[in-house]
């Protein structure tokens, strides 16, 4: 990538005519996104930031805990290629991404820009509220008035600029014909703006100042907490799109050419290198490898793979090159397909309705109703119009939605701060809510019920010697078993055999010269081992008898309590799983769940939860891999673990922030605890306005019952919501 500098302008008129020195093109550095699903800690950070500004083509590297991404500032020449094998030899799992593809992150903007405007708000009601007190204490005449026009002139601009987010979000109503909770709020607002300055200029006793000041500051501090309790979620759409491999080796005439994967077409030859990800979808026309499907699958073990061999786009080539030549690129690839999948799911979660807009819809039309009755009602009876306005705003202020504005807001940052300290971050507005609601759990397998990595079973099966050269041939070797049993084999102690001429075999296994025999560590019809359905590995050394290296997938801490749990409670349990019949029933039956279903495809698995949603089925799907995004989308409600992708996380309502997964089970309580809570809000607000209201609509709501009322309520509300915690 190359940058035209312009010539540096002349110092002197006199020097413009003198000849400009031609232009040069400077390099410019290049910007590289890996995610990093394996990270969970600041040990982590400063672990990966170490490394990457260690090596000699990073001019600088800053990772995201939250978004799980490290964002690096290279060299022109540097690739992703090159830094992800320095991650992966410090232990953690690393995936490029496309930065163009991503969406910028949002900001704290909006977050800011609420605080400014409660702190505002909060600011000059203190104010005018001193003002006011004085009036009530008996000020009069010409004391009174001044006090008034002081208030005045605090509180029109503070209320211009801190009630802005209900004057935008009324009129957005009011546009398209329809009412929301800010239509009475805005009206309220100005009804008592517009009396208080008509009765200060007429000299009279009471003006709403202080009202409106402490109505938009409680408003706020709602908006506030609300907004607080949600993370900043992108599309997980245009995360799978992120996923893609942004650069391809092409072959033309035998000679290698790094393009763009938008300048690939159909028929091209792409050679795809060990730990390469699928650009493209393809068939494979030469090479031997493993590929890794796990994450858009769910099969624990790698596939062998060779010639006539169809691949996906985001499968990993584990062992030896590839050449494929490509069917689908583009948006017609599986991945762009699964993108498109998840994009469906996700708008059809957005017609869920909450309690808060079930509230406002009937809320807003009746307080409108009330005000313009009361009006008319002391204009008929009075035939003073001054009197009828004063007492519809009275009206307008004291049934205003404060309490109701509180009333979800505080309840989700409380119960949001319980499930945080539990290990749980709610992303979504409605997600407690939903959660509440839930009476059906789907589980993926691999990498949520299960850690996703496999464990060594019977090393104490093995002699000493057999474990040397096994680890020896293990340690040349990239496959997730060779790393399973070197890592439990370094565990005990055991040093590595000294061999000569090891090789990795792509698709095979590994191979080398120990005491002039030879010795292979690999699958069993390489080795001459016996097939069986236990996941295994075999060594065979020279002509003795191949010995069976077995592994499991290991359950995840919690599983087993989590699931307990919801059988206690009722719900049903399902298992959905892309991985084999026999790890999928083994699984099931480990853990007692009835029902499930195995060798599922990412479209089976989203067809399944919408299956039962159709059903009346309120669905959790907890889930981690690409093959359960569109899934997580599609469920009622979803929670992904921190370990997963990107993808799945964003997709996700809610994601659990440790390993264990017993405090799913205690989150469906709490939510049920919380919605009974913002149910009990409201009717604290309702019975707040069958007190007030008479009140109101009696003419005797004076701005100071006013302010009062509206404190206690909103105090009231919130005293509640903090009863969860």
């Amino acid at each position: 990538m190359t940058a035209q500098v312009t010539p540096a302008r002349a110092a002197c008129p006199g020097c413009v005519a003198t000849a400009a020195e031609p232009a040069r093109l400077i390099p410019e550095d290049v910007q590289i996104a890996l995610s990093l699903p394996g990270i969970h800690c600041s040990a982590c950070i400063s672990t990966v930031e170490r490394e990457l500004n260690a090596h000699p083509g990073v001019e600088g590297a800053r990772v995201n805990l939250t978004l799980k991404r490290a964002m690096i500032k290279a060299k022109p020449d540097t690739r992703a290629a090159d830094l992800i094998p320095v991650l992966e030899r410090a232990g953690f799992e690393a995936h490029e991404l496309d930065p163009g593809a991503l969406s910028a992150t949002q900001s704290d903007k909006a977050g800011r820009d609420l605080l400014m405007r409660l702190a505002v708000a909060g600011f000059a009601s203190m104010n005018v509220m001193l003002l006011s007190v004085s009036v009530w204490s008996g000020a009069t005449d010409a004391t009174r008035d001044m006090f008034h026009w002081i208030s005045a002139a605090i509180a029109l601009p503070a209320i211009a600029f801190s009630a802005q987010p209900f004057f935008a979000n009324a009129w957005s109503a009011l546009r398209v014909r329809r009412l929301n909770m800010d239509v009475p709020i805005v009206l309220a607002i100005l009804l008592a703006l517009v009396t208080s300055l008509w009765e200060t200029a007429l000299s009279g006793e009471h003006a709403y100042f202080d009202a409106a000041l402490t109505l938009t500051f409680f408003l706020l501090a709602g908006r506030y907490l609300d907004y607080r309790t949600r993370a900043a979620a992108r599309s997980a759409a245009e995360e799978l799109t992120a996923l893609e491999v942004p650069r391809a080796i092409r072959l033309v005439d035998g000679s290698e050419q790094e393009v763009a994967v938008a300048n690939l077409r159909v028929g091209d030859l792409i050679l795809v290198r060990p730990g390469g990800r699928m650009p493209v979808d393809g068939e494979i026309t030469s090479g031997r490898s493993e590929l890794d499907r796990s994450l858009l699958t769910g099969e624990t073990l790698p596939i062998f793979a060779e010639a006539g061999l169809r691949v996906s786009a985001g499968e990993v080539n584990l062992t030896g090159p590839l050449t494929i030549r490509a069917t689908a690129v583009g948006e017609d690839t599986s991945l762009h397909r699964m993108a498109d999948l998840v994009a469906i799911a996700e708008s059809g979660r957005s017609r869920y309705t909450s309690l808060a807009d079930k509230a406002a819809k009937l809320y807003a039309p009746g307080v409108h109703i009330l005000s313009a009755l009361s009006f008319l009602g002391w204009y008929i009876y009075s035939g003073d119009i001054r009197t009828a306005l004063n007492i519809a705003a009275a009206v307008l202020i004291i049934t205003c939605p404060c309490a109701l504005g509180l009333a979800v807001p505080a309840v989700t940052t409380a119960a949001s701060g319980r499930l945080f300290r539990n290990g749980m971050l709610i992303k979504h507005a409605t997600a407690l809510e939903r959660l509440a609601e839930v009476d059906t759990v789907v589980f993926d397998k691999t990498g949520t019920l299960t850690s996703g990595t496999p464990e060594l079973t019977n090393l104490g099966d093995h002699s000493r010697a057999d474990l040397e050269v096994a680890l020896a041939l293990a340690e040349a070797s990239s496959h997730p078993l060779s790393i399973a049993l070197a890592k439990a084999a370094r565990g005990v102690g055991i040093k590595p055999a000294i061999l000569r001429d090891v090789v990795e075999v792509p698709g095979y296994g590994t191979e080398g010269m120990y005491q002039e025999q030879r010795v292979r560590l690999g699958r069993a019809a390489w080795v001459g081992g016996k097939d069986c359905e236990q996941t295994a590995a075999w060594l065979a050394i020279g002509s003795q008898t191949p010995l069976r290296f077995t592994f499991t997938d290991s359950l995840r801490a919690g599983a087993a309590e989590a699931i307990a749990a919801f059988r206690k409670a009722g719900k049903d349990v399902i298992l959905i799983s892309g991985d084999t019949h026999p790890a999928v029933q083994a699984l099931a039956d480990k853990l007692g769940i009835q029902n499930w279903i195995a060798q599922a495809l990412p479209q089976d698995k989203a067809a399944k939860v919408q299956d039962l949603s159709d059903q009346g089925r309120h669905v959790l799907m907890v889930g981690d891999g690409l093959n359960d995004t569109a899934a997580l989308a599609a469920a009622h409600v979803s929670i992904s673990p921190a370990s997963a992708l990107d993808a799945a996380r964003v997709a996700s309502d809610i994601v659990l922030l440790g390993n264990d997964l017993s405090p799913i089970a205690e989150a469906c309580e709490t939510a049920v605890k919380a919605t009974r809570r913002i149910r009990e809000n409201f009717r604290i607000a309702t019975v707040y306005n069958v007190i007030a209201v008479p009140l109101a609509v009696a003419g005797l709501a004076t701005p100071l019952i006013a302010a009062l009322a509206m404190s206690t309520s909103s105090i009231t509300v919130s005293l509640n919501a903090l009863r969860l915690r």
